[in-house]
């Protein structure tokens, strides 16, 4: 018995028509919008260049050169010319305060010295003998003569992390615990439903420095604490879509089969709420790195050797107005990316919800 094969569904020029999913509609619609490409493009450099920290051309983030401390941003002088500038322009002022215009002959020899230990001096780095002062800081250096360029970078990993991590770990405990209580209803809807209720009246801050007070300071401890109740807002979104979605006739179908209520819950209804989580974390990763800024203010943030783009900017606070580039360069660093996140987000959101009043 022959088969008839079901013909195309075709337009009026005879064409085919090609059935666009949810992800290749919502791809179409953020390509339209030119902050959310700005803002991908801007998120995709930081990220790989938070990767490939270890492979670029840069400084160790914590070799220190004590002889280069406070040392300005320069791309064009190397750190001994800015070390000769400095020691001559300290000269020059004590001179006048003396009544001289014009350095001594001991002035003079002591500079002469210092030129000539800024064009022989060396240091070991990975075995090899490398002239010190032939370094270029295009960022400048911090108090112990680290470069900040090095730190911004390997900053950024640690800033990354955070964000990405926290945000990864509260959307899958919010996913789990709000499909549950909205797909089961109930006594177990309600108990869930005033846990979250009683942990968003407690001041949220307030937990974290607690319990990085009472675990210790470093990094893991840090994304435990910023992850363990921040999961609340996702399992009140989630809860919603599920309540919302779980009277179906996909569902009722699913039901009809025999599906398991954990297969219903994490293969059928999850999946259909992905749009707005998707949204939802990326809206949530700026977040967490402020946090962690914020952390960083009160010396419970990512402790040294390790930088994050927070803890770079409470030191720079500290000298901003003799040293600005140590707090200058962090903080634009920072901003630049958080602003990028909050672009794509709102790309994403508009692009996810087809009934989204910002048509694209």
């Amino acid at each position: 018995m022959e088969t008839k094969l079901k013909e195309p569904t075709v337009n009026e020029l005879n064409q085919p028509l090609k059935g666009v999913s949810l992800w290749k509609d919502a791809w179409r619609r953020l390509k339209k919008n030119k902050m959310a490409i700005y803002g991908l493009v801007m998120v995709v450099f930081y990220a790989v260049l938070s990767l490939s920290a270890s492979i670029l051309p840069i400084y160790s983030y914590k070799r220190q050169v004590i002889e280069h401390q406070y040392l300005p941003p320069s791309i064009t002088k190397t750190a001994g010319e800015l070390l000769l500038e400095r020691e001559e322009s300290m000269m020059l002022a004590m001179a006048r305060k003396m009544g001289r215009d014009q350095l001594s002959d001991q002035e003079k020899d002591e500079l002469q010295a210092l030129r000539k230990k800024v064009e022989t001096a060396t240091i070991k780095i990975d075995g090899k003998t490398v002239k010190v002062h032939e370094r270029r800081y295009i960022f400048g250096t911090d108090p112990l003569g680290r470069d900040i360029l090095a730190r911004i970078i390997y900053g950024g990993q640690v800033s990354i992390a955070i964000g990405l991590i926290g945000t990864l770990t509260s959307v899958l405990i919010g996913i789990f615990i709000g499909a549950l209580a909205g797909y089961l209803g109930g006594r177990i809807d309600y108990i869930i439903t005033r846990i979250i209720d009683v942990m968003y009246g407690l001041p949220y801050m307030m937990l974290v420095i607690i319990l990085m007070a009472l675990f210790g300071r470093n990094i893991l401890n840090l994304f435990f604490a910023l992850a363990i109740v921040s999961w609340l807002t996702v399992a009140r979104v989630v809860r919603g879509q599920i309540i919302s979605l779980k009277n179906a006739e996909f569902v009722e179908a699913a039901r009809s089969a025999g599906a398991s209520n954990f297969r219903i819950i994490f293969r059928h209804l999850v999946p259909n709420t992905l749009g707005i989580i998707v949204v939802f974390s990326t809206l949530r990763i700026p977040s967490f790195i402020m946090m962690e800024s914020f952390l960083s203010f009160l010396g419970l943030g990512v402790q040294a050797p390790f930088a994050s783009w927070g803890s770079l900017v409470s030191e720079g606070v500290e000298g901003m107005n003799l040293f600005p580039w140590r707090l200058f360069f962090p903080a634009i660093a920072m901003v630049i990316f958080l602003f990028s996140m909050n672009f794509l987000g709102d790309g994403l959101r508009d692009a996810l919800d087809p009934q989204s009043k910002n048509k694209l």
